[in-house]
């Protein structure tokens, strides 16, 4: 692997408060951070490995940030994280065992792809109007679907919210900010999940992984706080846009 300077760390560092940001308040936020670190030479498995010890610092930070202002929902926890987790494991795994030859461009394209997900399809952010919280086992597809996006979110992780939050928000109708708060929870179980694969396969480098954890936690904290200023409209345009530019730095190397 490739050496890192200390202006490489101060650069992860900086982009992981930014990323922590982006991820709170929508989902994403790890299109920045897999290309800059394949950018500075770390092998995408390493990077996709090294980037969840980050990932799982910021989601126990937010959620305990929304657990303090009592915006985490808890009453259907256990329909919602066992099909998350399961479907996290099954992606970390393949992840795992990809070769980087196959690995970088997989990552990039399924990046490129939930971009435009959240470009060309904004609506599925939006709750139903005067409508009720759902169950997952009362809702029809809701445990396929919740498996498939833990597969990605294990597989990649990033922009994994921007699948989650059309499921909690379009499908069990929960507001944008609690589903907000139940993306964290479920970033949480299948990160875990994802971590103890990583390690086991020895794909984290855990300097980086320290690194990025320590920005991602003053991300959270600050993007707690910004979670009920901001419009979701003006977040998916930023993301949108940072995500081109990464991918385009990741592709040009």
């Amino acid at each position: 692997m490739t050496d890192l300077t200390l202006w490489h760390y101060l650069a992860i560092a900086t982009l992981g408060v930014v990323a922590s940001i982006v991820n709170i308040l929508a989902g994403g936020g790890s299109n920045l951070i897999l290309p800059l670190l394949m950018m500075f030479g770390v092998p995408p498995d390493i990077a996709n490995g090294s980037n969840r010890v980050g990932i799982l610092f910021q989601s126990l930070t937010g959620i305990r940030g929304f657990k303090q202002a009592d915006k985490l929902p808890t009453g259907d926890l256990r329909g919602i994280l066992m099909p998350m987790m399961l479907g996290g494991l099954a992606g970390s795994l393949l992840a795992s065992v990809l070769p980087n030859s196959v690995l970088k461009p997989a990552l990039l394209l399924t990046m490129l792809g939930v971009a435009a997900i959240t470009f060309f399809k904004p609506n599925l952010l939006l709750t139903p109007e005067n409508a009720e919280v759902r169950k997952v086992a009362d809702t029809p597809w809701a445990k396929p679907l919740l498996f498939a996006a833990g597969i990605y979110g294990g597989f990649v992780q990033a922009g994994a919210g921007f699948l989650m939050l059309p499921l909690f928000a379009g499908l069990l109708c929960y507001d944008l900010v609690r589903a907000n708060a139940l993306k964290l929870v479920c970033t949480l179980s299948f990160t875990t999940v994802s971590l103890a694969v990583f390690i086991w396969y020895g794909k984290i480098w855990w300097l980086v992984g320290g690194v990025l954890a320590v920005g991602n936690i003053i991300g959270a904290m600050i993007g707690v706080r910004l979670a009920l200023k901001l419009s979701p409209n003006t977040m998916r345009w930023i993301l949108f846009v940072m995500t081109l530019v990464a991918v385009a730095g990741a592709l040009w190397k």
